[in-house]
Parts: C-alpha cells; sequence; structure tokens
C-alpha cells in the first residue's frame, strides 16, 4: 500500500502528536472503550479522507466507519466497499452511533442531471439507512452558498438567515434540496437528529467555480458589484466537522475564517489586476457560453464573485470552536495551489492556448473577444446543419 498524500498527512498533523507517539505507531492501538462510532461516506477521497484520518487518530473516537465506492488510505479505519445509493448501507451503519455524509459529486464538468440523481438519491438513502440502523445523528455538509449571494445581504449573515439561493449555479440545486431532505429526516424519523454545516469558500485540494476565478489572468468584476470574499480551509472544515460528530454542536452552522475580505483587499493581496464589465455583458456572455457547452459554469456562479455572501460563525465560536487559518492566509494558500493554471470564464486552457491569452496586457479582453467569436461560430455552424 503506498503511503497517505500530503493531505491525509496534514490531517493527522491536526492532532498535534508527540515525538513521543512515534513508537506507538509500530504498535496496535489499545482498544477504545469511549466516544462515539463515527461512520463517514466519501471516505477515500477529498475532505472525507482528511476526516476519516483525522477521527481515526483521535482518542476521543472510539471506532471509524469509512464508506466509499474504493478502499482509501487510512487503514485505521474498518472499510466497508459500497455505493452509498445502495440500501445495504444500513447494515454497514449498523453500531454507529453518528454518520457524517461526504459522498457528494460537485465536480465541475460532471452531468448536471447526473451528478443531482447522485447527490440527491445518495442522502435520501443514508437518512433512510441511518434512521433503521439506530444511529442518532446524521451530518450534512452543504455550503454557505445556499444562502444565496445577493446585493442586499447583510454583512455579514446570520446562520439563521434565509436561504435565497436558486439552482442557477453549479450544484447549488442539489445541496438546496441536501438541506430539505435534512430538515425533514427528523420528522420521518422520530430520535433521528441531523446537524447542517455549511462552509464558505473552500480551499486545500478542491476544484469549484470560485476556486477557478482565481486561475484567471485577470479578477472579472462586474461593474457596480460589491464582492466579499471569506474563505475556509479544509483543515478548519474537518475540525469543525470533528466538532459536529462529536455533538458539541447542533442544528445549521456555517463554518470559515473570521471576517472577510474586500474585493480591493483581494487584489492587492494577490496581485492579480481587475478587469471590469458591465453586468449585462459579463452575464450574457457567461449565459451563452455555457449553453454552447464552452465553459462549464453556468451564469449563476456569476453572482457568488458579485454580491455579498459572508456569514457570521458564531455557533461554532460559542462551542469553543476557532480557526486555524486567516481569510489572507487561505488566500494565500490558494494562490499556490493555482499557479500555473490558466481559466477564462470558468474553461481551463492548455499551455499554448494560456500563453497566447496571457501574451499581451489586454490578454484577458483578447480572450473574452476570442469566446465571443466561438459562440458567432457555435450560431453559424448550427445554421449549416
Amino acid at each position: 500500500m503506498s503511503s497517505p498524500d500530503p493531505q491525509v498527512r496534514a490531517a493527522r498533523n491536526l492532532t498535534d502528536p508527540s515525538p513521543e507517539s512515534t513508537s506507538e505507531k509500530k504498535h496496535p492501538r489499545a482498544p477504545r472503550n469511549r466516544g462515539p462510532v463515527v461512520a463517514v461516506t466519501g471516505a477515500a477521497t477529498g475532505v472525507g479522507e482528511l476526516l476519516t484520518a483525522h477521527l481515526a487518530a483521535s482518542d476521543e473516537i472510539k471506532q471509524v466507519i469509512a464508506i466509499d465506492e474504493r478502499r482509501g488510505e487510512v487503514s485505521e479505519a474498518t472499510w466497508h466497499i459500497l455505493d452509498v445509493r445502495d440500501p445495504i448501507i444500513a447494515e454497514k451503519l449498523r453500531g454507529a452511533d453518528v454518520v457524517v455524509h461526504l459522498a457528494l459529486d460537485l465536480d465541475l464538468e460532471t452531468d448536471p442531471a447526473a451528478r443531482t440523481a447522485y447527490n440527491v438519491r445518495g442522502t435520501q438513502t443514508v437518512l433512510t439507512a441511518a434512521a433503521a440502523a439506530g444511529v442518532r445523528r446524521v451530518v450534512l455538509c452543504t455550503s454557505a452558498m445556499v444562502y444565496g449571494a445577493l446585493p442586499d445581504n447583510d454583512v455579514p449573515l446570520s446562520e439563521d438567515a434565509e436561504l435565497r439561493a436558486t439552482a442557477e449555479a453549479t450544484g447549488v440545486g442539489d445541496l438546496l434540496e441536501i438541506e430539505r431532505l435534512g430538515r425533514r429526516a427528523p420528522r420521518a424519523h422520530p430520535g433521528l437528529n441531523v446537524t447542517v454545516v455549511r462552509p464558505t469558500v473552500l480551499v486545500g485540494g478542491t476544484d469549484t467555480a470560485l476556486t477557478r476565478y482565481f486561475e484567471s489572468p485577470r479578477l472579472l468584476v462586474v461593474a457596480g458589484s460589491r464582492p466579499t470574499w471569506q474563505f475556509c480551509h479544509v483543515e478548519d472544515l474537518v475540525t469543525a466537522l470533528e466538532y459536529a460528530a462529536l455533538e458539541k454542536i447542533d442544528g445549521e452552522l456555517a463554518v470559515g475564517c473570521d471576517g472577510w475580505l474586500e474585493q480591493e483587499e483581494v487584489e492587492e493581496l494577490s496581485g492579480v489586476r481587475r478587469m471590469e464589465l458591465p453586468s449585462a455583458v459579463a452575464l450574457g456572455a457567461a449565459a451563452r457560453l455555457h449553453r454552447i457547452g464552452l465553459t462549464p459554469s453556468p451564469a449563476g456562479d456569476l453572482a457568488y464573485t458579485m454580491h455579498p455572501w459572508v456569514v457570521s460563525v458564531s455557533r461554532l465560536h460559542d462551542a469553543g470552536w476557532r480557526p486555524k487559518w486567516t481569510n489572507e492566509e487561505v488566500l494565500g494558500a490558494l494562490l499556490e495551489e493555482v499557479e500555473g493554471r490558466h481559466t477564462v470564464a470558468g474553461r481551463r486552457l492548455g499551455r499554448k492556448d494560456a500563453t497566447a491569452v496571457s501574451a499581451t496586457a489586454a490578454g484577458a479582453t483578447v480572450a473574452l473577444l476570442g469566446t465571443a467569436a466561438l459562440v458567432r461560430r457555435a450560431r453559424k455552424a448550427r445554421r449549416r446543419i
């Protein structure tokens, strides 16, 4: 078996092991008689892998049950290989006290209908199976995007603010449906509690429309908009999910860095200049490019770079949790992570295309003119058919 990747090692380091603990790795850990048994879905990749490694290293967790379609690297967990949509999952959850459901597909390149079918059916099955298995709590992880990005949003939003998002942005419709299922589950299954964790802009091995925003040669700013940025590093999300798994907090809560950054601060810290466009031009171009399949991001994603949607994280603070990362630090980590990548209008470019786009100071404008030409070309091709 290959050694865990750096992210998994980082998750294990969240427990701050002492030097003496290295000798313990050579011998089986003594049985844990206290703490909950926690099942994690989506345990082989991404945040699920990080959380599985972190919980497996915690003395506050009795046992970790890891569920995914392939076996992951965390050997300390008990693995079950299956699709979360398979009702047999109920058998695998017997004995678990808490389930953290992280088996979601939010990939920009996935077919939207297939993505929704997987996310919604998977969540339905996990909630029903958890209730049948006698699990007392399910933790769902969605996003602060469910609050919606709107020009009249409070800054910051309270965690119990109305969810005003629509299904126009990538995956947000799925997340809203997952939250609806989470609210219904305790009524349908008395005795089952549901905690919902909503991270802000997630950074650390992630690929979203919002992280791709920082891969562009210029930061697109829509004229008259008021962007604000609040980040969440995956390490902080993992410790927040641990709080939920240990039942130190419940209900619906946001997780992210304290405070937020204005667009001008982001530009100053990143050293990337802006390109300002009228709203009609930016939204119209985004909609057309997505409609003809040239970009993975629908026009709805632009709202989250235009309007504020930063959130208070007071509930976690009241429970004793604190983020280890600041917004400035997470932005720095994101810029390091995306270095060398080139994206225009949400579409990744190859090295040759990126070189052409960056060849002049007006490269970003040239790129937009080029995409407009592609739209016209696609229209002409359809007329010939």
